[in-house]
């Protein structure tokens, strides 16, 4: 089911069915696609509104303005090529065709390639009649995909087209370890490529690529065209005990042909920096990049260009996205800056080597070619020599993140511009529109330096990842691996309550009573947040919700904030309390019983603060236990099982501790083993800087799904679940019985065993956890005192 609701609203299932009726979505999913599922890339034709569909072994073309127009051209792997594949050591389901690229040619084709069997092949689809081109035999006519595309559905690649010719970054051998970025069609001879060395490419994740076509009014000084690619790296500038991920940008002039003796073949105009994303608050720096999205802030300027990125950490345990923004001209000026000069020694250090002249790696332009280098093939070997030595500049790209949310993974990300009334004058507004990998939608507005969460929306179940988002005429086209989604976005009138239109305000949105709709702001009005919402929906004076709780159980008390302002909890002096944005996690103490007040700045700092949320926990009576603490069985005896195997750890941890005071232990050698069996408690032997492995010291909470970085709380399952936490209503929904089990899910990246049995060595390591957290390595990539390569 979808369902559309606010920023941390949560209301009663009803209410959600009545918004879900309000929202005007058309979706696609296995039932309307059939056998055609795993789509992995969007084509769109705006002028005929026809979108295309990368998929598995066919490719769909869908009529935007109706769905349910759609035509599917099937691209299949022979058998015999398939069996070759398996006998290589690879599935049965990555040994097909999964089309990974789709691209305009100009002529009236498409240039399709797909992975076939681990053997890259491209193809070409006539738009009128949409099919594939074939042979005077019927087969269908093909070329090599080799440095196209990936060989493998999963290997991370990009590729852009300009000027009918295709750049691409993607692996470059069957084995996935060697990677090229390549000017991959064309003449022959100008088909070129990066240099095999880790100092241009060290085990690159390859994340997105823009074309920079210059216009002839904003380029007096006659700079060529160019392609710039994005992508996260493993650092060699670094000196770290482990691999330090960063986030590159790349660049390459278009009319690089290489060199005549130094680089042939090879790009001698390739240059790369590292993006900074950094909280300068906390000094949290985010490493990891996911997608870029490309977007110029003066229509027809491409000197206003600027790209959109969504970023992780890889030094966090919990689930943390954020968004950075870089404009070219900032990436310009740090290429244009310092090379970058790796240390060959701690002891002995050397002088930078001298720059030099004409500078390596810059592109042509007018007055290049006035000193006689019109091509790349006239460049000196002192200059080609020096960009092959020197491919990474000096200084960084810093932004301060513009968003960051906890407890959600962002997967793909687009931008649109808009302009607001503010007072007398106007502003400009970003919207971005993010997509999780729980199939959610959220739309934010970031207006100067405050950033609102306005709506999410459930498009698709948990289990699909958003990996597409195209916005066409005020409709975001939404895809996942199954589905297809496209559901309206501009303008006020899409917001359907009070709240969300009031956190639309910075979009110049407003609420109209008299008609209960959202409408666009006149020039030059506003009204604050609570005199729009306040109107008999008691904004800031909602009712006590009394919540009835067991002592041991985690209660998730939730805050709706409709302004970018801070919240604060007033909860009792001993309560152990944890945030979740501005929700507020509460563990049931004797405690931490009493009143909890959420309170928010809504309408200044120089006003009092609006009540927002107020809850009264009192203990409960035992007729809940019928319905909360018996959850079978084999819950009971799991349950016990741990407590018997955390007291005998608690047990061996004191004789330790007595025994070694008494001076027991003399040789070392009945300490190790003690380690060795502590060791071998622990749920993972990865490293807890590992992105891939799970929490270092898990708290092991379940989880069945989650919805805005925590719960959903709306729609859960109520059978076979063990009432260990509570997720709570802040829209005044009474806690029923029964509806202690709809609480069982709560946030990030805390799991259950199979049958809901607690992980974890508990509270008994949770000061370990504490001090390995306050780690400086776990908030960035720090710098090494000595730099030295191995290049």
């Amino acid at each position: 089911m979808n369902t559309i609701h606010g920023t941390y609203e949560h209301s009663t299932i009803q209410e959600h069915k009545t918004k879900k009726q309000e929202v005007d979505m058309s979706k696609l999913g296995s039932r309307e696609f059939g056998s055609v599922y795993n789509f992995s890339t969007f084509l769109l034709d705006r002028s005929s509104g026809i979108l295309y569909l990368g998929a598995r072994d066919a490719v769909v073309a869908v009529d935007t303005a109706n769905l349910s127009k759609r035509k599917t051209i099937e691209w299949n792997v022979a058998e015999e090529k398939r069996k070759s594949c398996v006998a290589k050591g690879k599935t049965e389901g990555d040994c097909r065709n999964y089309v990974r690229l789709l691209e305009f040619l100009g002529d009236g084709r498409i240039y399709a390639c797909g992975t076939f069997a681990f053997d890259p092949q491209c193809a070409f689809i006539n738009i009128s009649s949409f099919s594939l081109e074939k042979l005077e035999d019927g087969n269908v006519k093909m070329e090599t995909g080799k440095g196209k595309c990936p060989f493998e559905p999963r290997q991370h690649y990009t590729a852009v087209m300009a000027g009918g010719i295709l750049y691409t970054a993607a692996t470059s051998n069957f084995l996935g370890t060697m990677y090229d970025i390549s000017r991959a069609t064309g003449i022959e001879q100008e088909r070129i490529r990066t240099e095999q060395s880790i100092s241009w490419l060290s085990d690159p994740e390859f994340v997105s690529s823009a074309f920079i076509q210059e216009d002839e009014e904003f380029n007096p000084t006659g700079e060529d065209d160019k392609i710039y690619f994005f992508f996260t790296e493993v650092a060699k500038e670094y000196d770290f005990y482990t691999k330090v991920k960063v986030p590159r940008v790349a660049r390459v002039c278009k009319s690089d042909v290489g060199g005549m003796k130094t680089l042939q073949r090879r790009w001698t105009t390739f240059l790369k920096a590292q993006l900074v994303c950094e909280d300068r608050g906390s000094g949290q720096r985010f490493n990891v990049l996911t997608d870029v999205f490309t977007v110029p802030h003066q229509p027809g300027d491409p000197s206003s260009t600027h790209f959109y990125g969504i970023f992780t950490s890889q030094w966090e345990r919990e689930e943390l996205s954020a968004v950075c923004v870089y404009s070219l001209e900032e990436i310009t000026k740090v290429l244009n800056g310092p090379f970058k000069e790796l240390k060959k020694s701690c002891e002995n250090w050397i002088n930078p080597e001298p720059i030099p002249t004409p500078r390596p790696g810059q592109c042509l332009n007018s007055a290049l070619r006035e000193q006689g280098f019109e091509s790349s093939l006239k460049l000196p070997d002192k200059v080609l020599t020096f960009m092959r030595d020197h491919p990474l500049m000096e200084n960084n790209v810093v932004a301060a993140p513009l968003m960051i949310r906890k407890g959600i993974t962002y997967t793909k990300l687009a931008v649109t511009l808009t302009t607001t009334p503010s007072g007398p004058k106007e502003q400009t507004a970003t919207v971005l529109y993010l997509g999780t990998d729980r199939g959610e939608l959220h739309k934010v507005a970031v207006v100067g330096p405050n950033a609102t969460l306005i709506e999410e929306v459930a498009l698709f179940s948990a289990q699909e990842p958003v990996n597409n988002i195209l916005l066409y005429k005020n409709e975001a086209l939404v895809g996942s691996p199954l589905s297809l989604v496209k559901l309206p976005i501009g303008g006020c009138s899409v917001h359907t309550s009070c709240e969300v239109c009031a956190r639309a305000r910075g979009l110049g949105c407003v609420w109209r009573h008299k008609e209960q709709a959202c409408d666009t702001a006149k020039h030059g009005k506003e009204e604050d947040l609570v005199s729009q919402c306040n109107k008999g929906e008691g904004l800031c004076s909602p009712p006590v919700t009394e919540m009835r709780v067991e002592e041991g159980l985690r209660v998730l008390l939730s805050c709706v904030q409709l302004s970018p302002r801070p919240c604060h909890w007033v909860s009792p002096p001993f309560s152990q309390t944890r945030r979740h944005n501005y929700d507020l996690e509460v563990e049931v103490t004797p405690e931490s019983l009493g009143n909890y007040v959420c309170l928010c700045d809504e309408v200044g700092r120089d006003q009092p603060p609006c009540r927002k949320a107020e809850y009264q926990l009192t203990l409960n009576n035992p007729s809940m236990e019928g319905n909360v603490a018996v959850a079978g069985g084999r819950h009971f005896l799991a349950s016990h099982i741990i407590f018997l195997v955390v007291g005998f750890i608690i047990g061996v941890i004191f004789l330790f501790v007595i025994y070694k005071r008494q001076g027991g232990m003399r040789g070392g050698g009945h300490s190790s083993s003690t380690l060795e069996k502590g060791r071998d408690l622990l749920p993972s032997t990865d490293t807890p800087q590992s992105p891939s492995s799970a929490s270092f010291l898990s708290e092991a909470v379940p989880l069945t799904e989650k919805r805005n970085g925590t719960l959903n709380g709306h729609g859960m399952h109520s059978g076979g679940l063990n009432g260990r936490h509570i997720y709570t209503n802040s829209g005044g929904l009474k806690l029923q019985e029964s509806a202690v089990n709809l609480a069982e899910e709560l946030d990030g990246r805390e799991r259950a065993g199979p049958d809901g049995e607690e992980e974890g060595l508990g509270d008994v390591l949770s000061e370990m956890e504490e001090e390995f957290s306050k780690l400086p390595c776990l908030r960035g990539a720090p710098l090494a005192l000595c730099e030295e390569s191995s290049i």
